[in-house]
């Protein structure tokens, strides 16, 4: 019943969020603010994780591919596709999830807990819409971009170890990033990033908009947050590629 409950109430808040922002030239500085904090802030950790990704699966596939009569291409369109396919869009998320999502749980609880938005509430403000729909546009906006460079950095990171390592040699792997190329799978991974961003940023802002208590609930709504958007990015990543690729 709680589960059904938690389901509910999400939705009414979503409801609420997104409503006519009062002041629409505050709103688009908010949501600028939010496109520094969610997305300029975390391309460092996505390229850093994206550029050794892309040099692991190189090392990986190529001590699988050492039989003379896989094509030499073959690793370079391998790389292409987990990176594109899964790691960008999917993976990269979920390590979002734990940086965003317990920044924006944390962040919305503390002001629950210090009265902050029972104070907007008060003033008549729309909190729900004041506090959640800049980060929510501000997510749709920059997760697709974060994505598209991080296979950028992640295919430049196995090109790179490919090459170094005379694992492949360049032409090879660069002909194996050509090779049957798909454009609608770039289009795939942006509209599952888009979609979990959204998974994200709401439901880390639906448990730090209902804490309760003190210090220490923050921290339990800022770990619930991650665990169950974490969740829904799987649940929804198996239903979106049965949709999207079927």
């Amino acid at each position: 019943m709680e589960l059904f409950y938690n389901i509910g109430r999400y939705i009414l808040l979503m409801r609420q969020s997104f409503q006519r922002p009062l002041n629409h030239r505050y709103f688009v500085r908010q949501v600028l603010n939010e496109i520094e904090a969610i997305g300029i802030s975390s391309l460092g950790i996505v390229s850093i994780i994206s550029v050794f990704i892309g040099a692991v699966l190189v090392i990986q596939a190529g001590y699988q591919m050492q039989n003379p009569l896989i094509p030499g291409y073959t690793l370079g369109y391998g790389v292409r596709e987990s990176i594109i396919l899964e790691f960008a869009p999917t993976i990269v998320s979920l390590i979002l999830a734990g940086k965003i999502g317990s920044s924006i749980a944390s962040q919305i609880g503390t002001m629950r807990v210090t009265e902050q938005i029972d104070a907007l509430d008060i003033m008549g403000v729309n909190s729900a819409s004041f506090l959640i729909l800049p980060k929510i546009v501000a997510g749709l906006i920059s997760f697709p971009f974060i994505v598209v460079i991080s296979m950028l950095i992640g295919i430049s990171g196995g090109y790179t170890s490919a090459v170094l390592w005379e694992i492949s040699s360049s032409n090879d792997f660069i002909t194996g990033l050509n090779y049957w190329f798909i454009p609608y799978e770039i289009l795939y991974a942006i509209i599952k990033a888009t979609f979990f961003s959204f998974l994200i940023v709401s439901i880390s802002a639906y448990y730090g908009y209902y804490t309760k208590g003190g210090a220490n609930d923050v921290g339990r709504s800022s770990t619930k947050g991650v665990v169950f958007a974490s969740v829904a990015i799987l649940l929804s990543n198996l239903v979106l590629t049965k949709l999207l690729l079927s």
